[in-house]
């Protein structure tokens, strides 16, 4: 016997695309892994003040050089002596080496988003200018880009921060400047194959103006490699502002930066390896995170690879 009340048709409804792309993301158990690693990084480097004073990991503490790690003694701090542990050792002037890894990492951070938001911002207009518009101006532009490409960054990085001197703005505009061409070339293959179909066409037809053409309709469908682009490239500025920094062309010591950090403990790399190995870990797990980042979301945003 059929029931007069047959069921409709199931009604599926189509995932967010937000919710699609964590899906896809979330397969990738090693990118999962780097997300984990970076949050907890930013964690602590907002929270740098909150573990360390910045006062005891800057001012010396001759008496206690080279403590090595889990080492208990006494400190000066605010003209008092206070007990302290060492969980990771003491550097060659008594300064705790995982308070200066926890502020360098704060530092590290601030070098990695602004570099790349500004090579993004810079590299992006250039290249969204480039692609749209053709002509005269494409190849001004690109041509400049395959001028700079040209040049090795980190020896553009020097000349730049060699030129203007050593300090935390020249560092940041050193490695910003860098990463346009890059962020440039991108931006402009994707306007490319966007530029021509039918949605912008259509938004042409309307009598949409070219900057809200750009920046509606363009520059939304490119976002999707230069958001892989990006994580890597915050990999990078941070792996260039450490070997800036090693060769005392970046942030100046006592303030703490990694790369500074395993400067100074270059010399005391038998004598107290201590103070050379953890920083390096943790320059090495920063970038292997954001890597494996970069990995997942080109995973997950690429159509060709849904499933």
């Amino acid at each position: 016997m059929v029931s007069s009340s047959a069921p409709g048709p199931e009604i599926r409804k189509e995932r967010g695309f937000l919710a699609e792309f964590w899906r896809r993301f979330h397969k990738n158990k090693l990118a999962v892994t780097g997300l984990a690693l970076i949050l907890l990084y930013i964690l602590v480097a907002l929270l740098a003040d909150f573990f360390y004073a910045e006062e005891f990991i800057i001012g010396n503490q001759i008496s206690n050089a080279f403590a090595v790690p889990g080492t208990s003694a006494e400190i000066e701090l605010n003209g008092e002596m206070q007990p302290h542990r060492y969980i990771l050792g003491a550097d060659n002037f008594g300064r705790d080496v995982l308070g200066r890894m926890i502020h360098g990492a704060r530092v590290s951070m601030i070098i990695g988003f602004i570099t790349v938001a500004f090579a993004v911002l810079i590299g992006g207009t250039l290249g969204a200018l480039a692609g749209y518009y053709g002509g005269r101006l494409e190849t001004v532009i690109m041509r400049g880009a395959d001028i700079l490409l040209a040049i090795p960054n980190i020896l553009f990085a020097m000349a730049i921060v060699a030129a203007l001197g050593p300090s935390f703005r020249n560092l940041l505009l050193a490695i910003g400047i860098t990463a346009v061409p890059t962020y440039v070339r991108i931006v402009r293959a994707s306007v490319l194959t966007v530029k021509d179909q039918e949605f912008v066409e259509a938004a042409r037809a309307i009598g949409a103006r070219d900057g809200r053409i750009i920046l509606s309709h363009v520059l939304p469908n490119c976002t999707a490699p230069v958001i892989v682009q990006a994580t890597l490239g915050i990999a990078q500025s941070i792996l260039s502002a450490t070997f800036l920094s090693f060769l005392g062309l970046g942030i100046q010591p006592p303030s703490p930066e990694w790369g500074n950090m395993l400067s100074e403990a270059r010399p005391y790399i038998i004598s107290a390896p201590h103070t050379l190995i953890f920083p390096g870990l943790a320059i090495m797990t920063v970038i292997l995170a954001y890597n494996l980042i970069g990995d997942g979301l080109r995973d997950a945003l690429d159509p060709k690879l849904k499933r």
